[in-house]
């Protein structure tokens, strides 16, 4: 029996599909949940993708996401909504504001959502792209559950949340930045707990404040360290009142944890910006602007022991088009919740099973 189980994109979004039907998800919603999951995926951000859907089917399970919730859309001002995501699956309240940021965006010049009320939405990255490929700029942000504390502080408060901006480049390579502000993603060292692996010095700290290499302590009453001191755990705070204080989401530590948590729903928010990239100079004009950019960027003198200067999210998008060529190869470990659960079920498994 192999290790590593590739597999097509259609062929791991139909495996994705029934698990969340058989949770309630309408179909249109099942099918935007597994794309989000597998782009994860596609594009090697393993730790938001498959390997999380048995979390979130277990949140369904005990009441905590609503698999169908109704999302209504309360405009603000002209070009500015609210969005009570209603404890519904991240992946189809994120999609849906992206959704009705694009069309604000598109008849007034942006679209500003502000959303309560939600869960994890996986890889921030997916709904830049879903705006990129519209067409249009985004800013993505949300909060997420307690990893890091305030600069000089031990104890958790601020979330591992993304700062995620994305500019088209027609012609040339976007820009995609989806960043934590901490060191690492905490998806990384739940991982190496899991495979029994060391983390680097500097990513985390044990429940004494001090720092540690053993990832699962790191998990057990630990905090990440932000990235640039308290530069990243201001960025954090920032994400905090953006996503928490304004849009009426849970902030300064009470977002939930999905895997340690199960008393209440989440209550994650998110800050969602999207613009149209020719608001003031042509189309043309910003093409030519980004491609030159571009260009400069890859011009730069590369230092000792580089051999390519990459745009924020370059190398994701070609492990991205050379995974849809070849496929996604799965950790057969990592996919055996889900293959044990649909053989219970009775749900197709993959080719090669």
């Amino acid at each position: 029996m192999t290790e590593t189980l590739t597999l097509t994109r259609a062929a791991a979004e139909g495996f994705a599909i029934p698990f969340l039907l058989d949770a309630g998800l309408p179909e249109a919603d099942a099918a935007i949940a597994a794309r989000c999951l597998v782009r994860a995926d596609l594009r090697g951000v393993d730790t938001h993708g498959m390997v999380r859907l048995p979390g979130y089917l277990d949140r369904i399970a005990k009441g905590l996401v609503d698999p169908a919730p109704s999302l209504d859309f309360e405009a603000v001002a002209p070009n500015a909504a609210r969005l009570d995501g209603k404890n519904g699956l991240g992946f189809v309240v994120a999609t849906r504001a992206v959704d009705h940021g694009i069309n604000m965006a598109r008849e007034m010049g942006l679209g500003l959502i502000g959303v309560r009320n939600s869960t994890h939405y996986g890889m921030a990255a997916t709904y830049l792209l879903q705006a990129i490929e519209a067409g249009f700029a985004a800013m993505v942000y949300t909060n997420a559950s307690p990893a890091l504390p305030p600069w000089g502080g031990r104890g958790e408060m601020f979330g591992t949340s993304p700062f995620a901006v994305g500019v088209p480049a027609p012609g040339s390579v976007p820009f995609v930045l989806d960043m934590a502000p901490t060191v690492v993603a905490r998806g990384k060292i739940r991982k190496a707990a899991r495979d029994g692996r060391p983390i680097p010095e500097g990513w985390a700290l044990d429940a004494e404040g001090r720092d540690t290499t053993d990832a699962t302590a790191a998990m057990a009453g630990g905090v990440l360290l932000p990235i640039g001191g308290p530069k990243g755990a201001g960025l954090s705070m920032m994400l905090d009142i953006l996503c928490g204080v304004l849009t009426g989401a849970r902030y300064g530590g009470e977002v939930g944890d999905q895997y340690k948590r199960f008393d209440r729903p989440q209550g994650v928010g998110h800050f969602i910006l999207v613009m149209r990239p020719d608001l003031f100079l042509s189309a043309e004009e910003v093409a030519a602007r980004m491609g030159d950019l571009v260009a400069r960027v890859k011009a730069n003198p590369k230092a000792a022991g580089v051999e390519e200067i990459y745009m924020p999210g370059e190398i994701e998008a070609r492990r991205e088009a050379a995974r849809l060529i070849d496929g996604i190869p799965y950790a057969r470990a990592d996919l055996a919740p889900l293959l044990d659960l649909a053989r219970a079920k009775g749900f197709a498994l993959p080719l090669g099973l």
